[in-house]
């Protein structure tokens, strides 16, 4: 009878912490898939991540990616001009 106590409480911790409720969002997401992913478990980690909160440092690396990509963008359109002058010369 210890082991269905401890069982029960540690079922209401999930309970409360949140965690059921994911685990079923995510798993209920996964039966309503048309198409089955290869690896149910990848995609399991996948949108569990994608529920977890968010990396202070994982947003910075976002903000700094997508500064790059504007830079690559001017820098790719800077090409463009340069080579059409050159084709002039």
């Amino acid at each position: 009878q210890a082991a269905d106590s401890k069982r029960e409480q540690f079922r209401q911790y999930l309970e409360k912490s949140g965690v059921l409720d994911v685990l079923t969002k995510v798993l209920v997401a996964l039966y309503e898939e048309p198409e089955k992913p290869n690896s149910a478990l990848d995609f399991l980690k996948h949108h569990l991540g994608a529920s977890a909160p968010e990396n202070p440092e994982l947003e910075a690396l976002r903000l700094e990616l997508a500064e790059m990509k504007e830079k690559y963008e001017a820098v790719l359109e800077e090409n463009k001009t340069l080579k059409s002058k050159v084709k002039v010369y």
